[in-house]
């Protein structure tokens, strides 16, 4: 209790938000505990090594390191990803995108996970998929890798089978046909990047953050090729800031998508904007 008390005051006074909640999931992670161990066990002592390892972590987390580069875990769709600061730490908003999927995902489709980052995208949907085969590109060697890593700790030996991840800008080395194609790809504006909270802008890669000047460059360019990658029918899922909920979804209808419908997440913000596609005659 003393070292949870401690580790809230430091976080505290170095103007984290959720301080006690961090100082105690930290806390946590260190000594293999859970809450009701702090309630009922709070006089518990706490071994040298592991409170020195406590007070360092407190000290990045002052820093704005953010506490899942820390324990090196984020917990995304009732699933536990591996991620470090190659990856965007998957947010509970992006399960808004997977869940819109899942209703149109049937047994041996086939998934493109267009920017896939650290897998939790593709890999949520595999997990809770029969037979479908996913493929997951990023221009991100060191994303890939931790793609690589967080196959065997979602999916079983025998759904791990059938995901494969590919080193590739967008749809360079992308072959074949899919029935669902799924993004979050980088959507905040340059100038905006810099205005993101320490955590965010100081800490996750840029390169997965960035989407040019108005945000939309990557909507533009995937949206442009997609149909090619789709079968008749096939889907296109996006997720997308707040804001630009009309302009991908006019991009999306230029291009030849159909039935485009851009959906909310749970704070009534625009998130998700997905179409069917319809090879023109």
């Amino acid at each position: 209790r003393e070292c949870y008390e401690k580790g809230s005051r430091i976080l505290n006074e170095a103007g984290i938000e959720e301080s006690t909640l961090d100082a105690r999931l930290l806390l946590e992670a260190v000594c293999g505990t859970d809450r009701n161990d702090l309630l009922v066990h709070g006089e518990q002592s706490v071994a040298p090594e592991a409170e020195e390892k406590y007070f360092g972590w407190i000290g990045k987390r002052a820093g704005r390191i953010p506490l899942q580069q820390l324990t090196g875990e984020q917990d995304f769709m009732g699933l536990t990803f591996t991620v470090n600061e190659n990856v965007l730490i998957p947010r509970q908003d992006t399960e808004i995108l997977v869940e819109e999927v899942l209703k149109e995902l049937h047994d041996g489709m086939r998934i493109l996970d267009m920017c896939t980052g650290s897998g939790c995208i593709l890999l949520s949907l595999l997990h809770y998929s029969n037979d479908c085969e996913g493929l997951g590109v990023d221009l991100s060697a060191e994303a890939l890798e931790v793609a690589g890593r967080n196959v065997l700790k979602v999916l079983t030996p025998e759904k791990a089978e059938h995901v494969h991840f590919l080193h590739s800008d967008l749809f360079e080395k992308v072959e074949g046909k899919f029935e669902i194609i799924v993004s979050n790809p980088p959507y905040i504006a340059s100038a905006e990047v810099d205005r993101l909270m320490p955590e965010v802008r100081d800490h996750e890669p840029r390169m997965a953050l960035d989407g040019s000047a108005d945000g939309l460059v990557f909507y533009r360019k995937i949206t442009e090729q997609a149909g090619s990658y789709l079968k008749e029918g096939g889907k296109l899922c996006f997720e997308i800031g707040y804001d630009q909920g009309d302009e991908v979804r006019e991009l999306m209808e230029t291009h030849g998508f159909a039935d485009v419908q851009v959906l909310k997440d749970l704070a009534g913000l625009d998130r998700v904007v997905a179409g069917i596609w319809h090879k023109k005659t």
